[in-house]
Formats: C-alpha cells, sequence, structure tokens
C-alpha cells in the first residue's frame, strides 16, 4: 500500500506491506548515519530479522520510501528506500483457547487461513493450541498457487495444517477443495475480497465490527462481537436447538399411537370405541400443548458439545426418533390405554359383543379411564424425551422449571375435565376411581422401566 504526500521536502511517496515485497522494490537502506545501497547482506540480514520477529508472534511491516518530481506519479513502487520494520502485537482473545478445545471435543475442525507471515501464523496456532505438534505443515501463498487440485487435496488430510501469506481470493480454492472433500465448511471473513468464499461456503460468517458492507450481504450469519468463542456458543446452541425439537417431536408423536390404536379396534374388532374425537384433541390441543413447548427450553446436554457433527444428509425425523415414538412408547401407552378401558368394562361385568350406548355412565368412566392413562403416560414420556439415550436417574426431574409447570397444567386439565361437570360434558367423561390411577401410575412405570432398559442397551452398544 502507497500514498503520496505533499511534505515541505517536496512530494514523497511512503510504502508499507510484507518485508518480500516492499524489499522487490527497494535500492537503498536507510541508517542513522544515512542512506546506503542495499546489498544481498542486508537483505538477508533483513529476511532473518522478519523470521526472528515472526517467531514471537509478531505482524511484521516493512516501511519505505522515495522522493518524486514535480511532474509526475511513478508507474510502479521502484528505487525505494527501506526505512525499516515494525513488529505489531495482536494477541489472541484469551477465551479462545478454550473455543479451540471444545470445538476438537465436538469433532469440528479448525484450520488458520490468514494473510501474516507463515512463523507468525505458527506462533499465534501455537499460542491458542490450534498446532501442538512438532511438524505442522504450513503452506503458504506462493506454494499454494503452485499446488494441483490433486496436491491440495492430499495436503488437507494434514492433521494440522495452517495456510499464511494467503491472499483473500485463494481462500476460494481452499473452501472448494473442503467441499470437494466432503467437508462441511464454515468461513469466516471481514473484507470485500472475502465475499466470494463466505459465498462458496455452506455457512459465511461476517464480522459484525470490522467486517465490509459486501462481506455482510454475502454472509449467512454476521458475528456481532468479532469473538471466535462466540461461534462455538453459537454452535452449543444450534445443536440445543436442534435436539430440542427432536425431543418435542418424539414427545407429540409417541400420543398418535394410543390415539390411532383405539379407532382400529373399534373398527375391526367391533368393540366401543375407547375414545372420542373430543377427547383426541382434549389430548394434542389441551394436555399435551404446554409440556411439549417445555422441551423446547431444556437447557444443552451437558454432552452436546463433545458428539462429532451430524451428517449432512441426517434429518430431523430420522428413522431412530419415529421407530422411539410409534413403534416403542406409543405401543406402550397404546397397549395402556386399551387395558384401562378394559379393566373399567371388565370390573363391570361387560361382556365381548354387548353395546353401550354414548351416555351410559359406564361407557363414560371407560373412554375416561383410557384418556386418563395416556394422559398420565404422557407425564412419565414427558421426562423420558429429555435424552434419547441417558438414563433418567442421571438427570433427575429438575433442570427445567417448565417441565415441571407443564405437569401441573397437564394435571390441573385432565383433572378439570374428569371431574367437573362442565369437562363432564364438553368431553363426554366421567369422574373415575382410584383403582385406574393405579393401573395407570403402574403403567407408566413399566414403561419407564423398559424404556431404561433400551436406553442401557443403546449405551452399551453405541456409548453415551
Amino acid at each position: 500500500m502507497s500514498v503520496i504526500c505533499e511534505t515541505p521536502q517536496g512530494r514523497m511517496l511512503y510504502c508499507k506491506g510484507a518485508l518480500e515485497t516492499v524489499l522487490a522494490g527497494c535500492r537503498f537502506i536507510e541508517f542513522d548515519a544515512g542512506v546506503a545501497p542495499l546489498d544481498p547482506a542486508a537483505r538477508t540480514r533483513l529476511l532473518a530479522a522478519q523470521d526472528e520477529m515472526a517467531s514471537g508472534g509478531l505482524r511484521v511491516l516493512a516501511f519505505a520510501h522515495r522522493a518524486l518530481d514535480e511532474t509526475g506519479v511513478p508507474d510502479d513502487e521502484q528505487g525505494m528506500i527501506l526505512a525499516g520494520l515494525i513488529g505489531l502485537e495482536d494477541p489472541p482473545r484469551p477465551e479462545v483457547p478454550e473455543a479451540i478445545a471444545r470445538c476438537e471435543e465436538a469433532g469440528i475442525r479448525i484450520i488458520m487461513v490468514t494473510g501474516d507471515h507463515p512463523h507468525t501464523g505458527l506462533a499465534i496456532a501455537r499460542q491458542i493450541g490450534l498446532v501442538r505438534g512438532d511438524a505442522p505443515v504450513v503452506i503458504s501463498g506462493e506454494q499454494l498457487r503452485l499446488m494441483s487440485p490433486t496436491q491440495l487435496q492430499l495436503a488437507l488430510d494434514a492433521p494440522e495444517i495452517l495456510f499464511a501469506r494467503v491472499a483473500a481470493e485463494q481462500k476460494m480454492r481452499i473452501v472448494e477443495a473442503l467441499k470437494n472433500k466432503g467437508e462441511i465448511v464454515a468461513v469466516t471473513g471481514d473484507g470485500v475480497n472475502d465475499a466470494p468464499a463466505l459465498k462458496a461456503a455452506d455457512i459465511g460468517i461476517a464480522m459484525g465490527i470490522s467486517g465490509t458492507d459486501v462481506a455482510k450481504e454475502a454472509a449467512d450469519l454476521i458475528l456481532l462481537d468479532d469473538n471466535f468463542a462466540s461461534i462455538v456458543a453459537a454452535i452449543e446452541e444450534g445443536r440445543a436447538v436442534f435436539e430440542n425439537i427432536r425431543k418435542f417431536l418424539t414427545y407429540i408423536l409417541s400420543s398418535n399411537i394410543p390415539e390411532l390404536i383405539p379407532y382400529l379396534a373399534f373398527v375391526l374388532f367391533r368393540i366401543p370405541l375407547p375414545l372420542t374425537i373430543i377427547q383426541i384433541l382434549a389430548v394434542d390441543l389441551g394436555t399435551d400443548m404446554l409440556p411439549a413447548l417445555a422441551l423446547g427450553a431444556e437447557k444443552p446436554d451437558p454432552g452436546v458439545m463433545k458428539r462429532p457433527p451430524r451428517a449432512r444428509g441426517e434429518r430431523l425425523l430420522s428413522w431412530g426418533l419415529l421407530a422411539r415414538a410409534y413403534l416403542f412408547l406409543g405401543v406402550l401407552e397404546a397397549a395402556a390405554a386399551m387395558l384401562a378401558f378394559f379393566f373399567v368394562l371388565d370390573a363391570a361385568g361387560w361382556q365381548y359383543g354387548q353395546v353401550l350406548a354414548r351416555d351410559d355412565p359406564l361407557y363414560l368412566q371407560a373412554t375416561s379411564a383410557c384418556l386418563a392413562t395416556i394422559v398420565v403416560m404422557q407425564m412419565a414420556n414427558l421426562y423420558l424425551c429429555r435424552h434419547p439415550r441417558r438414563s433418567l436417574f442421571s438427570y433427575g426431574l429438575g433442570g427445567n422449571r417448565y417441565l415441571l409447570l407443564g405437569i401441573v397444567a397437564e394435571l390441573a386439565v385432565i383433572l378439570f375435565i374428569l371431574y367437573t361437570p362442565a369437562g363432564n360434558w364438553l368431553f363426554g367423561t366421567a369422574p373415575i376411581g382410584a383403582s385406574s390411577w393405579l393401573l395407570a401410575a403402574g403403567c407408566a412405570i413399566l414403561m419407564c422401566s423398559l424404556e431404561e432398559l433400551r436406553k442401557s442397551w443403546l449405551r452399551h452398544r453405541y456409548g453415551s
């Protein structure tokens, strides 16, 4: 970078930049005693001084100048006088090393791409824990320019690699190479020249403070505080949101089976309808709503940043989630609901084939027992859905007060439906006895026990 200034000594050109670039345009060097020709020995000493400064983590800039005549402006920076070198210290933020370590635990690979001298980049990489070994791969922009696509692909397999003296335009090539390897790539940038790489990456992250408007427009995310640790916090929060949505879906979908099975049994076996439409709506829009929303307020799991990233093609509604919700939890809830329905009928001496009127007190009690059992099972299921593999005893009943509020709301709604005249009239229910509640509680305990066995098997086979 050069500027031309009018000074008392006349028109002057002042230049700053990387030593290698500035040195190419210098013919002289300035000492206290005056100006001397820039011979090969001086060039060697300057390069050695730069390496020493860069090895200490300093960003080295060279400064040069030359006088201009009054008639014109030179086409390039040639014949300049080297004034000296300046080392700038830009220490990483204290929280960055911990953020780097958390990324490694989470299976996230970080590659430094910098415009600084290779020694500077390597020194900073060691400071933040990005490089720990004795033989990291350091590739300069010039080396990158000469590498074939195949060579770059092979170089990216190195466990510790960083790119230095890289132009912003070369970021694009690195991004494309990583994507060709099947990686999901996130790129940070702040300059206009970073825009293509930000656009090409799966996730482009522009700096909110130092970033240009062009970079922000090209990016998917804007980092408001320019702090790398905030990216790691966002990854953790994003993983937590994804998992909470899955918990929500597991909980909601589980109740579909005990709502469906009664209708199938009614059609196939000609029994009284165990659950009416209005009672299904009571579950879906009444008792289940607040507890399901409470699952969305779950805090990030302590191990969420110790798991590898999801595969690119992994879906929110996975086969495992559907199998757990429909074929395991849902089937258990349906069996319990049907058991409660026939428990009331059998206790009253009902015989198969006997027709019950819709307003028959026995029928109302039986459907009420079926409904209450589904609600009780869903109360237990709410806590089972908090984690797909961890034991219920490892996280207990606390940690999310909204779950407790959801349980209280769920209980209040079902008590209103069963034990108030308005609830009985609206939902076609009747009060049920203690034996039905005990049966529902026993079924819920059995479901929790079977789910604990399933989770234990998964942990044994696949880990936590």
